[in-house]
């Protein structure tokens, strides 16, 4: 467990994603609050921060014939680790927001205004 955990932890080299951005929860959501309840979402450098959470960007896997990208989610937050899948697209609105699948669930965030 120990070395699963250290493993989940330890530096990763950063890199940028197709999706980096701050991104609006809800349509009166404040972009300046990046992580809590109201206020916005944020990739950076293959980091995806949420509300009260982070999770790291891994093993990113392109899915064919669609503009989308698969990719490991090493999360921490609350006291609390763990991964899982999830899979991110541009949408097709053409308005730089993105939809992000979780396993059951389907997100569509608008993306902030450049400030």
């Amino acid at each position: 467990m120990r070395l699963a955990t250290a493993l989940i932890l330890a530096p990763v080299l950063a890199t940028a994603t197709p999706y980096d951005g701050t991104y609006r929860q809800n349509a009166n959501a404040e972009c300046a609050l990046v992580g809590v309840d109201g206020g916005a979402l944020k990739i950076e450098d293959g980091i995806f921060y949420g509300v009260e959470m982070e999770c790291r960007m891994t093993r990113p896997v392109q899915v064919v014939d669609m503009d989308a990208t698969l990719y490991t989610m090493n999360c921490s937050g609350d006291g609390q680790i763990w991964t899982e899948r999830a899979m991110v697209m541009n949408d097709a609105q053409d308005d730089g927001g993105i939809i992000m699948l979780w396993d059951g669930y389907a997100f569509r965030y608008s993306r902030c205004e450049a400030e």
